[in-house]
């Protein structure tokens, strides 16, 4: 049931952590990750800054990740993930956007619609008890507690590249699984042609739910062509720069499909249902001639009010802006473009 509402940085480049820094960051994370014992419950699993530092760039606390209430075997779970691997498409010999720009400068329109709100009115974000409602086509529907949806997974890491719909682009070092054995798990049958999900709807903690002048009608609502939702590249991520969610990217889980304008990362997930005909989606409901369904990085098909060809790499100095080509399907076109073959990628934007 949809709620409908009525519509109505300057950061210096020399700030943006080398890669060789953060694989030594990874290495120190990885260390310690094993060192955990189960006495640390009632405290923050996470280094002091000044041990942090030394590592290459400042680890936040638990305390600092925005999440009201998080769990004990989450966070062990994020800290023992398997590391990104140093080559292929699963990471990216590009600098890592910084962890602050990652989780300030965010699109979450729950929350508001100016880039720092999330990340301001997310601060007591619950995202315990979480419960996922699995339905549609498939052998094992059911409403699942996010323990049920995760206990099974191994955790990774995947740096990948994020490409905005408004021109901006980040590098995040993801946690997460694929989302292929995550849907694997709840046997689709063979009419389950799609997979739509949709976000928590909460007004008392997501203050633009209740605004007489959102943007969107809510649940936010996306979805999946099949063959994309189980593509290797696909994943359903938990944590970002060795740390859960923070509130503000989607906690306690949410999609990355790289390959794919970010909007496309439904965020807060809270239903995943099977479906033999394309759902619906947000952005496409709202705009139908400016986001399609597909919504692949395609920088020869334009905004109808600007070029997709160029981005701009975050952070950026005000009066330097970090503007580069854009690549086709974000740079993943090897990967990907198999996908798409015969489609007629101007109609099916």
């Amino acid at each position: 049931m949809y709620i409908k509402v009525k519509r109505g940085i300057a950061i210096a480049s020399s700030e943006i952590t080398p890669e060789s820094v953060y694989h030594s960051r990874r290495k120190f994370m990885q260390g310690a990750g094993l060192a955990l014992g189960a006495g640390l419950a009632g405290t923050s699993l996470l280094p002091s800054a000044a041990s942090a530092q030394a590592g290459g760039y400042e680890i936040k606390s638990a305390g600092d990740l925005n999440l009201a209430e998080k769990t004990f075997w989450l966070e062990q779970k994020v800290m023992a993930r398997k590391p990104a691997p140093q080559s292929g498409p699963y990471t990216t010999d590009e600098n890592i956007t910084p962890f602050d720009t990652a989780t300030t400068y965010n699109n979450f329109y729950e929350f508001g619609t100016g880039k720092q709100d999330p990340s301001n009115r997310a601060r007591d974000f619950r995202v315990d008890p979480w419960t996922v409602e699995v339905k549609g086509e498939c052998g094992k529907p059911g409403n699942y507690t996010l323990e049920d949806i995760l206990r099974p997974h191994t955790l990774e890491e995947r740096i990948y590249r994020m490409r905005c719909v408004e021109r901006w682009s980040m590098v995040i070092p993801w946690v997460g699984f694929p989302l292929a054995d995550l849907l694997s798990r709840f046997e689709p049958n063979g009419n389950a042609k799609y997979v739509e999900f949709l976000t928590l709807v909460d007004p008392g903690q997501m203050p633009e739910q209740r605004s007489r002048f959102s943007t969107l009608e809510w649940p936010y609502h996306e979805g999946l062509r099949m063959d994309e939702a189980m593509h290797p590249l696909t994943i359903m991520a938990v944590g970002i720069y060795g740390n859960v969610l923070p509130a503000q990217n989607g906690a306690p889980m949410r999609l990355v499909v790289p390959w794919k304008y970010g909007y496309k990362g439904i965020k807060s997930i809270v239903s995943i249902n099977f479906r033999e005909t394309e759902p619906p989606t947000s952005w496409n409901d709202y705009a139908a001639n400016e986001y399609g369904f597909f919504s692949n990085v395609n920088p020869n098909v334009r905004h109808p009010r600007w070029s997709q060809a160029r981005e701009m790499r975050l952070p950026t100095p005000l009066f330097a802006a970090q503007e580069r080509e854009t690549l086709m399907f974000n740079g993943y076109e090897e990967e990907v473009a198999s996908l798409y073959a015969g489609m007629d990628l101007r109609k099916f934007h």
